[in-house]
């Protein structure tokens, strides 16, 4: 131990100062890995859900299904899973199945997915806002709860209020329960964990709520996809629980556009990854329902021609239905923190507990073990080093900044422009204040002590990597300035389909029949501390009331 702290002092203290460019850069690699540790669709090689799945290419020209469910992702595979167990389903995922590579497996290759998003195979999809703030999408079996940090919380209560959505609270706690009792597990606290938590409790984020899925103001542990092993769970082992002769999970199936006839959708039309062609249809009575997220959703219906009419026609496509607001009211929860070196070696964890703020910010954190490796002209490291970084982030509630989304191109494959707005609106830059003023008490706090170097005056401080809080918290618009210069996303990105604009309160999309959206663009505002709880839920709820409505007009 004291030979490892010697090796971060000397790094905290400046003595391979070549190399702190590349430390600094590392600052973003855990921000970024805070929130997105690496997962496959499966934790395991033989997943009974494995059966289901086929390569696109194995699928013929033209087929017929009840619901074609486009986006095998977090609520994606609830929903199909639900709906396959009256109906004949067809999943369309353009991502593959992750089994095979353990980075995909367990929570410590979260890195290695990050820094290869760039790869047209890759299970994260890296894109950038307007802004400038590198973010990221699903792009495998399973979707962002395949690649997030595994916290599983369930929705405040006022979320169900504000949503648009005339909810079943009794079908909505039997979903989650559905949910937890499949994938959700109660994390061991690591160490950073456990300090976070007292440094919570000191700065006055009570009461301490224990462990809980519910959304509880205070201090909480909350629950968690990833087991005792450390081996990820993600919504797609929840298709373990479809009725195998009714469905089909189609990887690699990439949807070009929505197959329309007037106002009704009558199927899709997708690629598989040789380039061919096909055109799944629905059966009367049937469905297209868009799972592709809030990224994905409002791409495919603008590609299809459901969108503004002058906005399609400036692109050459071809309007089907005027929607002047899809693509509008889209919301991303900034991300604000610090990152420092421990004067401890501390164990990889991702996040376990959430402060839960009365100010409009929630305070989470993470510990990671990231490898070092100097140029090769430093002779002052003739090895690679295993540092030890450790953060604590802000995520604001809300957001009430809306941006939108714009064709970057009529390739699907392409990106959409994105712009979030962030801080527009200044009450989203006083959560942020509130927030970051947080952290600093957290940072003050008896429980993080052991954590700091002893600087040139001998005196206990923290090591930072990146910006470190401004020094007088007081000082409102340096800490506005802060918020602003290190904002980052929390990958809870939403909205872009939203209730009351695009879709209905049955997330109908309005003035079109057979086709609805089932996935986080439909929300205006995020549901609580971590979204993915809400999204699997809304998965199976959606699908047992479909169901339902099924049934109630035989």
């Amino acid at each position: 131990v004291r030979e490892w702290k010697k090796k971060q002092e000397d790094i905290s203290f400046g003595h391979y100062s070549r190399d702190m460019e590349q430390l600094e850069s590392v600052a973003f690699f855990v921000f970024c890995t805070t929130i997105f540790a690496s997962a496959t669709a499966s934790p395991h090689q033989g997943a009974s859900y494995l059966k289901m799945v086929v390569n696109a290419t194995e699928l013929p020209p033209e087929d017929y299904y009840d619901y074609i469910v486009v986006g095998g992702g977090t609520a994606g595979c609830p929903l199909a899973a639900t709906l396959s167990q009256s109906f004949r389903v067809l999943v369309l995922e353009r991502g593959g199945v992750g089994t095979g590579n353990p980075d995909l497996i367990n929570q410590e290759g979260f890195l290695s997915n990050l820094l290869n998003a760039e790869n047209e195979d890759s299970p994260a999809q890296a894109f950038i806002s307007e802004e400038g703030v590198p973010n990221a999408r699903g792009r495998v079996l399973g979707g962002s709860s395949a690649i997030n940090a595994g916290f599983y919380s369930r929705a405040h209560r006022d979320f169900f209020v504000k949503s648009g959505l005339p909810w079943d609270l009794a079908l909505v706690n039997h979903s989650y329960r559905w949910v937890e009792k499949e994938i959700v597990f109660r994390p061991n606290l690591k160490t950073w964990q456990s300090a976070v938590r007292d440094g919570l409790l000191e700065a006055g984020v009570t009461p301490y709520n224990g462990f809980t899925l519910d959304h509880a103001k205070g201090t909480k542990i909350g629950g968690s996809t990833f087991d005792s092993s450390g081996t990820r769970h993600t919504s797609a082992d929840l298709l373990r629980h479809a009725r195998s002769s009714n469905i089909k999970v189609a990887v690699h199936a990439t949807v070009e556009r929505l197959l329309l006839a007037g106002s009704s959708a009558i199927g899709a039309l997708y690629r598989d990854q040789m380039g061919g062609h096909h055109h799944a249809f629905l059966r009367e009575h049937g469905e297209v329902i868009l799972s592709a997220g809030a990224i994905g959703s409002p791409q495919l219906l603008l590609l299809s021609g459901i969108g503004p009419r002058p906005y399609l026609s400036s692109w050459g496509i071809p309007v089907v239905h005027h929607l002047p607001y899809v693509g509008h009211f889209l919301f991303d929860n900034p991300r604000n923190g610090i990152t420092i070196l421990p004067s401890l070696p501390l164990d990889h964890s991702l996040i376990q507990v959430v402060g839960i703020t009365d100010s409009g910010a929630y305070i989470e954190a993470a510990s990671n073990v990231i490898p070092f490796t100097s140029p090769r002209h430093t002779t002052f490291v003739r090895s690679p080093l295993y540092l030890t970084v450790a953060t604590i982030i802000s995520k604001i509630s809300g957001p009430l900044s809306a941006g939108f989304l714009r064709l970057a191109s009529t390739n699907v494959d392409a990106n959409p422009r994105v712009r979030f707005n962030y801080f527009h609106n200044p009450q989203d830059l006083e959560r942020c204040v509130n927030g970051t003023r947080k952290i600093a008490q957290i940072l003050g706090s008896r429980a993080l002590k052991d954590f700091k170097f002893s600087n040139w005056l001998g005196e206990p401080d923290f090591r930072f990597i990146g910006p470190a809080l401004p020094l007088h918290q007081t000082d409102y618009p340096r800490m506005a300035d802060f918020c602003r210069r290190t904002v980052s996303t929390i990958w809870h990105y939403h909205g872009g389909c939203v209730v009351g604009r695009v879709v209905d309160p049955n997330l109908k999309v309005i003035g079109m029949d057979s086709l609805r959206i089932v996935d986080g663009s439909v929300f205006s505002v995020s549901p609580g501390t971590n979204p993915q709880a809400t999204l699997m839920m809304l998965g199976r709820y959606f699908g047992l009331k479909i169901i339902r409505e099924r049934n109630a007009s035989k």
